[in-house]
């Protein structure tokens, strides 16, 4: 990659910035997912490669910043580090006893890490709306937050997730015969949802 990006290297390379391979990074992506979901490990394999080449790609222009440069050995150190400081119960004396204790410690250590105060703190609002509402959930979840949402079908407990995609199908089906976007709903649901954290943050919503 550095031989690709430096003079008498390829020109198609060497014009690629941060946000012209952003859609690559996406693309392979979505690769990996369906060769996961078709078992080919073979193929999991090379598109590993091909994620992992996005990660050199990216680090190598960024070794070229004038400000603030960082290389692929600088990426590897920051994961190593955080890795490690993130599993106490690994690498120091910490002591946990399931594995949604580590997922509890692990959100406290982001927290302290990113100053965060706020379940909403480094929620990307910019992804589509389903995960958009799942990492909301989940957040609150976290911070013990007990929020009063909408009501909702309630579904079988025994219910699988084959059941459940099937149910969302359906929900979605309706929702288009009757010139609703489903996107667009959900994600000024979520919006109404961030609205009902930031309220109970604020002490106006109480337990």
């Amino acid at each position: 990659m550095d031989q690709l990006r430096s003079p008498g290297g390829c020109p198609w390379d060497a014009e690629q910035d941060h946000q012209s391979l952003l859609k690559y990074l996406l693309e392979e992506s979505y690769e990996f997912i369906e060769v996961v979901e078709e078992g080919d490990q073979k193929a999991m394999q090379e598109e590993l490669g091909d994620l992992l080449l996005q990660v050199f790609f990216h680090s190598r222009i960024a070794e070229e910043h004038k400000d603030s440069p960082f290389n692929i050995e600088d990426v590897a150190k920051t994961i190593a580090d955080k890795l490690e400081h993130r599993h106490p119960h690994v690498f120091g004396g910490e002591k946990v006893s399931s594995s949604s204790e580590v997922l509890q410690n692990w959100e406290k250590q982001k927290a302290v890490e990113k100053g965060r105060s706020s379940a909403i703190d480094g929620v990307r609002v910019g992804q589509p709306a389903l995960p958009l509402v799942a990492k909301l959930l989940y957040r609150s979840e976290k911070f013990d937050y007990q929020l009063d949402l909408p009501q909702a079908v309630k579904l079988d407990p025994n219910i699988n997730s084959d059941q459940f995609g099937d149910l969302l199908v359906g929900i979605i089906a309706q929702a288009v015969k009757l010139g609703i976007d489903p996107e667009a709903a959900l994600r000024t649901a979520a919006k109404g949802l961030i609205s009902n954290i930031l309220q109970y943050e604020q002490g106006r919503i109480t337990p």
